[in-house]
């Protein structure tokens, strides 16, 4: 019998073993590994296929921090910003009214989500054909009487940018639907019921019981709103390649790396750029804790 029980301790630590060790050496292996490998390149001239490299210490960090042309391409990640809180705006917007009894809210909740599930490349190539001269953007336009405000929309510097960035509203908002929707969806029922009774509308129950309830949720969407806004990459490369000034940190970057053969410089580039994901990510740890403790 102790033999036994021996056997199903031991079959029970090899599965947990095996299940663990699996991902966890997966993780080493395309995670962990080739941030190591990044930090000592960063700190070389590696060109990316030569054998050897010259030790550079820091020189790399201070030339993407000192040098405009490396650095001036977050004004960028301005317009995405933006969009963020635009994004976040539509997201909440849609949540609240489809928490409560609407016709057909399974089909809007599909078409909201739905952006979200297509392939980046797919979006880049379908607001390609939206934006192209003579494209839906246009018709439409001329169709309710406005061709005087066609535009090159992503040729013009002063109005591609914020074409990208409605591309990436569009894309993202389904997304942050979603969790808002869950988030709010959690909040007990009876809390609605109290507050009708009292003779509470739908803009009291947003303001006095929706929003402070789904408060934690709403900073960690603005923290990877952030973060996304600052690591752009599929839909501006796609769309424009990072011409006519849509160039991003991460295109930058890659660019660097790939196209000028400078692996150490962009290597420090995508470090510093990991480094302000975390540090914004640490200050939306602190405010939600301490929002919390109150």
């Amino acid at each position: 019998m102790s033999k036994f029980k021996l056997s199903q301790k031991a079959e029970k630590r090899l599965l947990i073993v095996s299940f663990t060790a699996i991902p966890v050496l997966l993780l080493i292996a395309f995670s962990y590994y080739p941030l190591v490998k990044m930090v000592q390149y960063s700190v070389t001239n590696w060109n990316g296929f030569s054998p050897n490299s010259d030790f550079v210490g820091l020189d790399n960090y201070k030339t993407v921090l000192t040098n405009p042309t490396y650095f001036a391409v977050f004004k960028t990640s301005l317009y995405y910003f933006i969009a963020t809180f635009f994004q976040l705006g539509i997201a909440l917007l849609f949540a609240t009214i489809l928490s409560f009894k609407v016709k057909f809210a399974n089909f809007w909740k599909g078409i909201l989500f739905f952006p979200y599930l297509l392939n980046g490349v797919a979006i880049g190539f379908i607001f390609l054909y939206f934006y192209k001269g003579g494209g839906t953007l246009d018709t439409l336009l001329s169709a309710i009487g406005l061709d005087s405000q066609i535009r090159l929309w992503l040729g013009d510097r002063a109005i591609n940018n914020i074409s990208l960035a409605f591309t990436s509203v569009w894309r993202y908002t389904g997304f942050n639907f979603l969790i808002f929707l869950g988030a709010i969806q959690s909040v007990n029922p009876e809390v609605y019921e109290a507050a009708e009774m009292d003779g509470a509308n739908r803009w009291d129950e947003f303001r006095y019981i929706i929003l402070p309830s789904i408060k934690n949720i709403i900073f960690l969407n603005i923290v990877l709103g952030v973060s996304g806004s600052l690591s752009v990459f599929d839909i501006p490369y796609i769309m424009t390649g990072g011409s006519n000034g849509t160039t991003t940190f991460v295109i930058q970057t890659i660019n660097t790396a790939f196209k000028y053969n400078k692996v150490g410089l962009a290597s420090a580039m995508a470090l510093i750029l990991l480094s302000i994901v975390l540090i914004v990510t640490g200050i939306q740890r602190l405010t939600t804790r301490e929002k919390g403790t109150n």
